[in-house]
C-alpha cells in the first residue's frame, strides 16, 4: 500500500474523494466549500443533507469578516481551531469567554452556566458580529434570546451544537431565526465542525 506523506497531496485527495459524493448537491458553489469542508473535518458525509445554510449567510458572513469582525467562540476547543492568521490579516480576533473568571464567579452567582454568561458578555464588544456555537446548546438558546430582547445584532451566527440534551432543539430554532445562519440538523455537530465552517468563509475572503 502507498502512503501519502506530503500533507498537501493528503488533502487535495480527500477533497477529490469528497467532491465525487457531493457533486450532485443543490447549492450554490461557496456553499458547497462549506459542506466539503464539514466532510473533511468529520469524514461523515451524512452532513451532506445536515448542512443548513440560510439564504443570505454566506453574503452576510463574508461582508462582516471582510469588515473586521470578530468571532465569539463558545468554548476553547472552538477558538482553537479558528485560522487566527487569516483573521488577523482581515482585523479581527477571536473571542472567548468561557475561562473567564469573572464570568465563572457571575455565572455561579446567577445560577446559569458559563456559556450563557459568556454571550452576555460577548454581546458587549460593537466588534463581536459573527458567533460561532459548536459545544453548548445554552450558548445558542442565550444568543438567540439576546437578540429577540433586541441587546444584539450579529451579522451572522454559526450554531452547530452537539449533544443529546437542547442541541437539536437549539439549532432548531436557530432556523426559526431571521438572521443569517449557518447549522446543521440533529444531534450531530461540535467544535470541529464549526471551526470547519468557520474557516471555509475565512478561505473565501
Amino acid at each position: 500500500m502507498e502512503i501519502i506523506k506530503q500533507p498537501q497531496a493528503i488533502e487535495d485527495k480527500s477533497m477529490r474523494i469528497i467532491e465525487e459524493e457531493v457533486s450532485e448537491l443543490d447549492c450554490t458553489e461557496q456553499e458547497k466549500k462549506i459542506v466539503k469542508r464539514v466532510i473533511h473535518a468529520t469524514a461523515d458525509f451524512d452532513f451532506k443533507d445536515l448542512v443548513i445554510i440560510s439564504d443570505d449567510a454566506v453574503e452576510a458572513g463574508l461582508k462582516a469578516l471582510k469588515a473586521g469582525s470578530n468571532i465569539v467562540t463558545d468554548v476553547n476547543m472552538l477558538r482553537a481551531g479558528i485560522n487566527k492568521r487569516k483573521l488577523g490579516a482581515l482585523g479581527g480576533e477571536v473571542e472567548c469567554f468561557i475561562s473567564d473568571e469573572e464570568v465563572a464567579a457571575k455565572a455561579k452567582e446567577l445560577d446559569i452556566t458559563r456559556s450563557m454568561m459568556a454571550m452576555r458578555t460577548a454581546i458587549k464588544n460593537p466588534k463581536n458580529k459573527v458567533f460561532a456555537i459548536g459545544n453548548a446548546p445554552t450558548a445558542l438558546f442565550e444568543l438567540m434570546e439576546l437578540i429577540e430582547n433586541g441587546k444584539v445584532e450579529p451579522e451572522l451566527i454559526i450554531g452547530t451544537p452537539v449533544g443529546f440534551v437542547g442541541a437539536k432543539e437549539s439549532k432548531a430554532e436557530l432556523e426559526k431565526m431571521d438572521i443569517p445562519f449557518i447549522t446543521v440538523r440533529g444531534r450531530k455537530g461540535g467544535s470541529s465542525v464549526a471551526a470547519s465552517i468557520t474557516n471555509a468563509l475565512l478561505y473565501m475572503t
